[in-house]
């Protein structure tokens, strides 16, 4: 395997950059050579703070020869339109969550990606968490049986004061909704990693709380084409915030991740396991998350574009978080039950 390092350039300077930062500088296959936004301050800011180049052109981003993978990390809005441009320009494609906030605008940065031959994977580190490698490897045993039921909880809570600190924040233009797209997506992408793809949704949404366009609470009750049922609880509404959880149930057993740990598992024929400390996550702070599932995203997908594979989180992926989450708030606005399709195998 060539040694040479890719040499990754970051587009963006808001709250979850920094972690791009200290996570691509802590694996070996990636080197940061600039970090890229359009506020002079505030990139100049972070870049100095880890000594490094800083611009405000995207477009120099993606003429630079030496650049081989660009990282976006913008509101959610921009994702495709950036990753398009950067895709074109032959570079290799990060995004972070979610994809976009339309599934045209997916399926094109998706389909930009494939026909420019350069790799393309969106964030979503929590994939990497401690206890989902274990409930993935429970699974490749067949430690849980038929899977019957998955549930997602996400009861978070933000202030007024987040959502005015960006103009971006709780839009629908920017933001594509409100705890569903933003704050649940990581345990709605874990649930679908899990349970397989959905097929119908039935959901509830209202804003109760906040000052904002979108949704600050809302329910949904899924049905995975493997024919078992889920629920999937988001809110930003709930103070102080409570960790997100995730509750899986086969008919040989049950396993739970409580924000980032293992809350329970209880298999056949083996000792029982309950959590005795809770982690709350990002339950009342969105930068109270742990670097380490980063830095192993980051890691799978350097292999990835050296071993000319898909990524473990890859636009596909990606794309059937946002197609559910898009059919719960379809669901929600036309009071009635919506099927999906798969659509896009990208």
């Amino acid at each position: 395997m060539n040694d040479t390092k890719l040499k990754v350039a970051l587009i963006g300077a808001g709250a979850v950059a920094s972690y791009h930062v200290r996570a691509i500088k802590q694996v070996h296959g990636l080197e940061l050579a600039c970090i890229c936004a359009p506020e002079a301050d505030k990139v100049k800011e972070l870049a100095q703070q880890f000594d490094l180049p800083w611009t405000t052109s995207n477009q120099a981003v993606f003429d630079n020869p030496e650049i081989d993978v660009v990282d976006i990390a913008v509101p959610s809005g921009l994702h495709a339109e950036l990753g398009i441009a950067a895709a074109r320009a032959g570079k290799h494609v990060i995004v972070e969550k979610p994809i976009d906030v339309t599934l045209e605008k997916a399926d094109a940065l998706i389909e930009n990606c494939r026909s420019s031959g350069v790799t393309l994977s969106v964030i979503s580190q929590y994939r990497f968490l401690d206890p989902m490698l274990k409930i993935y490897e429970l699974l490749r045993g067949g430690k849980l049986g038929t899977l019957i039921e998955g549930d997602a909880y996400i009861k978070w809570f933000r202030s007024q004061a987040y959502y005015d600190s960006a103009a971006w924040r709780g839009t629908r233009a920017l933001d594509g909704g409100g705890p569903f797209i933003n704050q649940g997506i990581h345990f709605i992408d874990l649930l679908l990693s899990v349970m397989g793809p959905a097929a119908s949704v039935f959901a509830k949404t209202k804003t109760v709380a906040h000052n904002i366009e979108v949704e600050d609470i809302g329910m949904a009750i899924v049905e995975f084409q493997s024919g078992a049922f889920g629920v999937i609880q988001a809110s930003t509404a709930m103070p102080p915030g409570f960790p997100a959880k995730l509750d899986i149930h086969g008919t040989k057993g049950a396993v739970s991740v409580l924000g980032e740990k293992l809350g329970f598992k209880h298999i056949e024929g083996e000792e029982p396991f309950q959590a005795l400390e809770v982690d709350a996550g990002g339950a009342a702070s969105p930068m109270a998350i742990d670097l380490n599932p980063f830095i192993r995203q980051f890691t799978d997908v350097a292999s990835a574009i050296r071993e000319k594979r898909q990524p473990t989180v890859s636009g596909t992926e990606a794309r059937r978080s946002l197609q559910l989450i898009l059919a719960i708030y379809e669901s929600a606005k036309l009071g009635k039950k919506v099927y999906l399709d798969e659509g896009s195998d990208g």
